[in-house]
């Protein structure tokens, strides 16, 4: 889930905001670049600790570049450029910072691509943007969203009930962290207020109206977000538009070349959709 690149390093120069009051304010790295009049634009949320300028981000930004839609990605405050601590993040923080970016920036019909813990960010602005219609203060509106291995509420469905034995569970709790291995680059840092805070932000226990349609692309070779749990979320959006594609042969990463054809091909599909309404 983790990209070991920066935006400066590939030549680009974020603009810094800060979002937060007092001792919550934070500055985190946006990236913006806008589109033709007209055309629908795409906002990039990665996953958990992971960057704007990895793979699928990159590959979807030059696709918006040639076909002239605006492209506007974030990095959460404690992960790539942006400031911050990343064991002091949260859910909260990090679905607080996508609304700012999407209200500040997302001046035009707008599809939110998320991956992974992208995906739970997503849904959490969709329901942010749906309690006031759906749009952001800058006038732009939600209209679509594709969502790539989609981890709703990992922390307690994935992680704390499913993954973390009684022994890590009770060192999360005696110690407040625990550094749990993983397959792409140094432990995660999984802490207790991180666990406690995703609670506050479950959004599978019932219906999920994001006032928009929804494509998810879920690999069945996923050994991070098991492929039944794109299942659950496909039975809380009942009321939306909704297209669910299970590559058998897909990982957690999906960035095969097929798999970002696929995912520009859902991302181009949504976009026409937003362009004609």
């Amino acid at each position: 889930m983790s990209a070991d690149h920066s935006p400066e390093a590939a030549g680009r120069k974020p603009e810094f905001i800060t979002v937060g009051e007092g001792a919550r304010a934070r500055r985190i790295a946006v990236l913006r670049d806008d589109g033709l009049p007209g055309r629908a634009g795409v906002l990039w949320l990665s996953g958990f600790k992971s960057d704007m300028a990895g793979t699928k981000a990159e590959v979807l930004s030059d696709w918006a570049g040639r076909t002239g839609r605006a492209m506007t990605r974030l990095d959460y405050s404690g992960h790539g450029v942006s400031e911050g601590d990343f064991e002091e993040g949260t859910i909260s923080a990090w679905a607080e910072e996508a609304l700012e970016v999407f209200d500040r920036y997302c001046r035009e019909p707008t599809v939110v691509v998320g991956s992974s813990m992208g995906g739970w960010i997503a849904l959490l602005l969709a329901r942010a943007l749906k309690a006031r219609g759906g749009v952001g203060k800058a006038g732009g509106r939600l209209a679509g969203m594709v969502l790539i291995a989609p981890a709703p509420d990992f922390t307690e469905e994935l992680m704390w009930k499913q993954e973390f034995t009684d022994e890590i569970r009770e060192t999360i709790l005696r110690e407040g962290r625990y550094s749990k291995p993983s397959d792409y680059g140094e432990p995660y840092v999984i802490t207790r207020r991180l666990i406690e805070d995703g609670r506050d932000n479950l959004v599978l226990g019932g219906p999920i109206e994001t006032g928009c349609p929804v494509t998810i692309l879920q690999g069945q070779k996923d050994d991070a977000v098991p492929w039944q749990h794109a299942l659950r979320i496909t039975e809380c959006l009942a009321l939306d538009d909704m297209v669910l594609t299970l590559v058998k042969d897909g990982d957690h990463r999906l960035s095969r070349p097929q798999d970002l054809e696929r995912l520009i091909a859902a991302t181009a599909e949504r976009a026409a959709a937003a362009e004609e309404n």
